[in-house]
């Protein structure tokens, strides 16, 4: 039998409003509720005094208002961002028995994740080209890396998160929902919210897998060329302790990239079968609770100037 696929534009007001999500998140372990409340809510409440505090930290303090930082600040409140469009809701489903999440809160939540996700990745692929300048030509530096340029890298990756954001809406927003559905996952991802339409979700699924490709081979070509480069630039140098400064500045970069490229390869570029669902829970965790933690302390424990920084602020509050 033949069902002609209706239009979103067909689709009665009412109908819409009526359909409600039900966030499954790790209901399937009632054990597990308490503890994992406890969990987030430390991870989160450390998210946010470290993306706050590494902001004012940058903001306050006139010897890191270089490129490096101001990225970097950036950096901290996406993270900030992402995680509380994310983690707030989630811990509320730890606690309430009620798991219902209405259609637009469901879709407004896809809407910011994607545009945080995708700012992020840009934001890294900045920061390689920045360590780049920085390493490959440091007299041209503060030329090259000009305030204008900066400002322009950073409105750069948050426009192309909002076209992208709008454009994977449009594509989901096409297809028809109905009635109460589960969704097997405690954020509104888009493979769990096609997964529960009452219509194909080819084209919607084509477009997402094409999008996060093209942004993950950009993004990673602009890393891998800086870093080709900047690896080669230090073997030249002569001096071994030129070689550590450097290597130490891009090692907590690297350490944050990798976390997230291989979380989101995971994500995106792998089908996803019925038993991976637990897999897309855990990686999901990963790059919208514990990545958003990270970033801070990996920059601010294997950072010098920021160490210095926390450490001037700190004595000029106790001596006042």
């Amino acid at each position: 039998m033949h069902h002609s696929r209706p239009s979103v534009f067909s689709i009665p007001e009412n109908e819409t409003s009526a359909v409600t999500f039900i966030l499954m998140g790790f209901s399937e372990y009632p054990d597990l509720q308490m503890p994992l409340f406890l969990l987030f809510l430390t991870i989160y409440t450390v998210t946010v005094l470290g993306n706050l505090g590494m902001i004012a930290i940058i903001r306050l303090n006139p010897k890191l208002h270089t490129p490096m930082y101001f990225f970097l600040s950036h950096l901290s409140f996406v993270d900030f961002c992402y995680s509380t469009v994310v983690t707030p809701k989630l811990l509320e489903n730890l606690i309430v028995e009620d798991r219902r999440i209405s259609f637009t809160g469901c879709v407004m939540q896809f809407f910011f994740i994607c545009i945080f996700v995708v700012t992020e990745t840009f934001m890294l692929a900045v920061m390689a080209y920045d360590r780049f300048v920085a390493v490959c030509n440091p007299l041209l530096y503060t030329v090259a890396m000009s305030p204008k340029l900066c400002c322009s890298l950073v409105a750069a990756s948050y426009s192309w998160g909002i076209t992208c954001s709008f454009v994977f809406n449009h594509f989901m927003l096409t297809l028809f929902f109905c009635g109460t559905k589960f969704i097997n996952n405690f954020v509104c991802e888009h493979d769990a919210i096609v997964a529960v339409s009452c219509s194909d979700p080819y084209i919607s699924q084509k477009v997402i897998f094409i999008f996060a490709t093209f942004n993950e081979l950009s993004s990673l070509m602009i890393i891998l060329t800086s870093y080709v480069f900047i690896v080669i630039t230090v073997m030249k140098m002569p001096a071994t302790g030129g070689r550590y400064k450097v290597f130490s500045t891009c090692a907590s970069h690297l350490t944050t990239i990798t976390i997230f490229h291989s979380i989101i390869i995971c994500l995106y570029c792998v089908p996803t079968t019925k038993s991976s669902w637990l897999l897309v829970k855990v990686a999901s965790v990963f790059y919208a609770i514990i990545i958003p933690m990270l970033n801070p302390l990996i920059y601010s424990l294997r950072n010098k100037d920021v160490k210095d920084a926390v450490r001037k602020l700190l004595s000029s509050h106790l001596s006042s």
